[in-house]
């Protein structure tokens, strides 16, 4: 039985070398909407101005990944998986300033 979300293992692929399915518990998902800050917005303005990273976007997208997979993860643990395979990661736009961050994936329980 996993007890913490760090013994959920996550990949990317359809499965895992040397390890065989035993089940699979279906689709599980996490996903948040985060919107840009003002301050955010000037700071990244003049940014831009000078060209290289936007650090404050990078960063605030960064957050919500982790976000979105830790939401992701607790939904795989509430059915009782070990493994989520075929982890996705999607981006869109909800308005202007504003995007959703989903994070996807196959939950199975391992043999």
């Amino acid at each position: 039985m996993i007890t913490s979300k760090s013994e959920v293992l996550l990949v990317t692929t359809d499965g895992i070398p040397g390890r065989e399915v035993a089940e699979v518990l279906g689709l599980v998902r996490g996903s948040t909407v985060r919107a840009k800050h003002v301050g955010t917005d000037i700071v990244a303005g003049l940014r831009n101005l000078v060209g290289g990273e936007v650090r404050e976007y990078a960063s605030l997208l960064a957050g919500s990944r982790e976000q979105a997979i830790d939401r992701m993860i607790d939904e795989a643990i509430q059915l009782g998986a070990d493994a989520v395979i075929a982890v996705r990661l999607q981006t869109s736009m909800i308005q202007q300033g504003a995007s959703e961050v989903l994070a996807y994936g196959t939950a199975v329980r391992l043999a």
